[in-house]
């Protein structure tokens, strides 16, 4: 029989754009929710002012697919040709063993699977946009991307979208403070299950 963990796991999914990293540091500010961060690997290059250990792990793709052979994501994606993302074991493991509830930032396929491994110690939280014009506009104003990479993004959007309704909860970010509340809330009554 598995133990149980110390803290729960809360992945966030969602179309790039959609103000999930937005929505997690906003959380991330209630020592109430007892919070700890769980650092993705990918293999792409950082953006902006990313830092290695950080916003996330940056692997060349070499070694990023040496752990995925030696078993060490518990998830991950190759979610564009040669650019992979996932989560490795032991990330998962520092947070909840520190009795922490865990925040996961991952894309849809990565936010199943964890369900799929952990089961009822997972809520699946999906931050849905208000339309695709509204995700368009969002990506142009942030200005990382190139209009290819916004393209490709809006692309994967659609295809993303169609996952919504596999996800425990789905929250409609058309207002930044409503989101971050509807969200909050949704973990509280999570994690309070057995309090």
């Amino acid at each position: 029989m598995k133990k149980a963990m110390k803290g729960k796991i809360i992945v966030l999914s969602a179309p790039s754009g959609s103000g999930k990293s937005t929505i997690i540091s906003q959380l991330m500010k209630d020592k109430d929710l007892k919070l700890g961060f769980s650092i993705s690997a990918t293999s792409r290059a950082p953006r902006g002012q990313e830092q290695h250990g950080k916003e996330y792990f940056f692997l060349t793709i070499d070694d990023f697919k040496s752990r995925v052979k030696n078993n060490e994501f518990v998830e991950w994606e190759e979610v564009y040709p040669g650019v992979c993302y996932g989560t490795l074991e032991s990330e998962i493991r520092r947070v909840v063993e520190e009795g922490k509830n865990l925040v996961m930032d991952l894309d849809v396929k990565g936010a199943l699977n964890i369900k799929k491994r952990f089961g009822e110690e997972v809520i699946t939280i999906f931050i849905m946009p208000p339309d695709l014009k509204t995700l368009e506009e969002r990506l142009i104003k942030r200005a990382t991307d190139s209009h290819e990479t916004i393209k490709n993004r809006l692309d994967k959007a659609e295809l993303e979208l169609s996952y919504a309704p596999q996800f425990d909860v789905v929250i409609v970010n058309d207002n930044l403070e409503k989101a971050v509340g509807e969200t909050n809330n949704e973990i509280r009554r999570f994690i309070s299950i057995e309090e």
